[in-house]
């Protein structure tokens, strides 16, 4: 499976005001990454920032060249991306929800489970949605005693199976 080149870490929700200020969901641990964020990705685009202003439930954005709810309009439902190489570095052994689908996963007896194809988010812990290629799933909770290695460079994901899982 292809790496991203951007993430996610907005979504435009609607039109604001009658400047061209768009209302933005935050989609990131990171909203501070927008203080001094200058160019952003819509559908592969650049986008310049011009303005911010953190809301309570946000951010407005006003772009370079949109100057009108009119000319905002289009970006409506759109998301608001950076490169892969502009994320925030994480602490070791934690990882974005974009470097752990697609990897394939793989038991320390040598079994090929499938590929991550989604991630539950718990309140104790994530749960790793596994499809095989016969379209069997299994739910693998990421926790130490399941997870044994994640390697990027491989696309792989090592799991010891505990009793009961499958």
């Amino acid at each position: 499976m292809a790496r991203l080149n951007y993430i996610a870490i907005g979504k435009v929700r609607r039109p604001y005001g009658v400047r061209g200020e768009v209302k933005v969901q935050l989609l990131t641990d990171f909203p501070e990454r927008f203080k001094d964020l200058q160019t952003v990705y819509i559908d592969g685009e650049p986008f310049t920032i011009e303005r911010r202003r953190f809301v309570a439930d946000g951010i407005l954005l006003k772009f370079a060249g949109i100057d009108t709810p009119e000319g905002a309009a289009f970006l409506r439902n759109r998301l608001i991306e950076i490169p892969v190489s502009e994320a925030v570095p994480l602490p070791p052994d934690t990882y974005y929800f974009f470097q752990i689908l697609g990897l394939e996963v793989v038991t320390t007896a040598g079994e090929v489970l499938g590929q991550v194809v989604d991630i539950i988010v718990t309140g104790a812990n994530d749960v790793y949605v596994v499809r095989s290629a016969g379209g069997r799933e299994i739910l693998l909770p990421a926790i130490e005693d399941v997870i044994k290695e994640v390697d990027l460079e491989a696309n792989r994901l090592l799991v010891e199976l505990l009793p009961g899982l499958v």
